[in-house]
């Protein structure tokens, strides 16, 4: 089957398929020399997603870290507990 019947078939100009094909062409070849992996645009933005909710997750967390030390330090020095908690029961 050419793409000349192809063209005819769907009702669009041979020359547009051939623009895009060259177009499709130099875009691979493109992504090729670069030595980057290409994945499909969906995938990319699932992963764009997911690293924007990780964000938002990681400084929730480490703002509720600052605040526990912050807590600890002002219980210390209030006097209400005698010594720093230990996260890790070594001793140091």
């Amino acid at each position: 089957m050419s793409v000349s019947l192809v063209a005819r078939q769907e009702g669009v100009a041979a020359s547009l398929l051939f623009q895009w094909r060259k177009l499709e062409r130099q875009g691979a070849l493109t992504a090729v020399s670069a030595g980057e992996a290409v994945v499909p645009a969906s995938e990319l933005a699932a992963a764009r997603a997911e690293i924007a909710k990780l964000q938002r997750v990681l400084g929730k967390k480490t703002l509720e870290n600052e605040i526990l030390k912050e807590a600890v330090e002002y219980a210390a020095e209030k006097k209400w507990i005698a010594r720093s908690p230990l996260l890790d029961g070594d001793g140091q």
